[in-house]
Formats: structure tokens, C-alpha cells, sequence
């Protein structure tokens, strides 16, 4: 009886340990560890096509996380989607002609930002706008010209 209760104990760890590792990975894979650094400033960026990019998305510099993807909108006036980004304030050196850019995570994760600094003196500050945008890479508008221009040469 005794070897019994042991075993049911240790079962129950065993589970109760896995239940916590499942909750820690899914905290992790929805990004429900969020970048919440003490200070941050917010910039926006103006995109012709953002693909699947959500809020909370990461914002990187050189595969460092730099920031998040606090909302993204769109402008009826630019008829362009606007994305705003909190940027932690200890990467305040941005250059006004710094690029943002959409990419995926492998061929069909999750879509972030990517930002390349430029080279002018001028720094961005909160609230400006980013000028510099390539849009998401968007694989099916890829296949349908592939299949467009196959088409075509028959």
C-alpha cells in the first residue's frame, strides 16, 4: 500500500510539473511575456501591405528586441496601413532615416518588424513617423505571378 501511495504522489507531481511547463510555453508562443520595459516612446510607419503582422509582434534591431507593435490601423487617407510601435526609450538614437521593414519568422511563422538605422544626425522622437517602409513579403501574391507568368508563355 505504501509503494502505492508513492507512486500516485509521484504521478501527480509529474503531471502537475508538465501542466506548468505546457502554461509556461504557451505564455511564450502568444508573447504573453510582454516586452514591458519602464520607459518607451511610440513611432508610427506607414505600410502598402502588412500581411499577418498583429499587435504585440516583436520590433527587432540586428535580432534584438527593441520594442513592440502596440496597434495597427488603418488610414482611409494614405489608404496605407498605419502601424505604431513602443520603442524602449534606452534605443532613442534611432536616425530620422531609419527603415522599417516586415519579415517572417521561417517560411510561415509569425510576421515582426525589423528596423535598420540610417546614417543622418536627426534622431526620432516621440511620435514621429518612420518614412522608409518595405511591406510584408506576402507568398501568395509570389505564387499568383509565378503561376501568372507561366501561364502566359504557352
Amino acid at each position: 500500500m505504501e509503494s502505492t501511495r508513492k507512486i500516485e504522489i509521484f504521478v501527480g507531481l509529474f503531471i502537475s510539473l508538465g501542466i506548468v511547463a505546457l502554461l509556461i510555453l504557451v505564455a511564450k508562443v502568444s508573447h504573453l511575456d510582454n516586452f514591458t520595459p519602464d520607459q518607451t516612446y511610440s513611432l508610427k510607419a506607414y505600410f502598402e501591405n502588412i500581411g499577418g503582422l498583429r499587435e504585440e509582434a516583436p520590433v527587432t534591431m540586428s535580432g534584438v528586441k527593441v520594442g513592440v507593435v502596440s496597434s495597427v490601423d488603418y488610414d482611409p487617407k494614405r489608404y496605407q496601413a498605419v502601424v505604431t510601435m513602443r520603442i524602449s526609450s534606452k534605443y532613442n538614437f534611432l536616425s530620422s532615416d531609419t527603415q522599417a521593414s516586415i519579415y517572417t519568422a521561417g517560411l510561415l511563422g509569425a510576421q515582426y518588424i525589423t528596423l535598420a538605422p540610417g546614417a543622418e544626425d536627426t534622431v526620432l522622437r516621440d511620435g514621429d513617423i518612420i518614412q522608409y517602409t518595405q511591406s510584408a513579403f506576402v507568398l501568395e501574391e509570389i505564387v499568383g505571378q509565378f503561376l501568372v507568368n507561366v501561364a502566359s508563355k504557352k
